[in-house]
């Protein structure tokens, strides 16, 4: 068994009886193939919260300063995420990105790039955008419907894939993708509160 495994495992049997996390919508996960998750970012939890209700492994793009920090930073690759510079056009986590998409793994991403102090959803970032017009994968919108109380009921509900097709061919721009992709995603908060 892989620590990955073994961490999801792990974090699963803690957090969902804590938070009593309700998942929806895995029938609209593609079983094989690249996927694109992008997911609302409310709390620090989401990631670990996202990767154990999502059917299959997913990486996550960490901020740099977590892999300085003793013993989590040596752990954080074995957990499938990789390092992005934030503030900045970050070449090397965008190839890294692609990279798992064409490898036909999953890639989540909070477009957002930051939580949202308010719950409110914010405006995504254009790397959302640019993921799914350069890669192949399927792009499916995942809602996290808090708040992260002890006992309280928290939703996670994945969408069906967006249709990219037309997206591609109307030749949109990424910040234009990506904010497509969050309406998909506060399309389905609406329908889920």
């Amino acid at each position: 068994m892989n620590l990955y495994t073994f961490a999801r495992g792990l974090v699963k049997s803690i957090l969902s009886p804590l938070y009593r996390i309700e998942v929806k919508g895995l029938e609209h996960f593609p079983k094989d193939g690249g996927v694109l998750l992008c997911a609302n970012h409310i709390d620090n939890l989401d990631p670990p919260v996202v990767g154990i209700s999502a059917p299959r492994p997913v990486s996550f793009m960490a901020k740099e300063e977590l892999f300085n920090v003793p013993v989590l930073g040596k752990l954080l690759p074995d957990l499938r995420a990789f390092p992005v510079k934030r503030g900045m056009s970050d070449r090397e986590a965008l190839r890294k990105g692609l990279k798992v998409l064409k490898q036909g793994d999953v890639l989540g991403l909070f477009p957002e790039g930051t939580r949202s102090k308010t719950g409110q959803i914010g405006k995504g970032l254009a790397g959302a955008g640019f993921f799914a017009l350069r890669s192949e994968a399927y792009v499916v919108p995942c809602a996290i419907i808090g708040p992260y109380k002890p006992f309280r009921k928290l939703k996670v509900v994945f969408g069906p894939p967006i249709p990219m097709d037309s997206i591609r061919e109307e030749r949109l721009n990424a910040e234009k993708t990506t904010e497509i992709i969050m309406k998909h995603i506060e399309d389905l908060i609406h329908a889920n509160q």
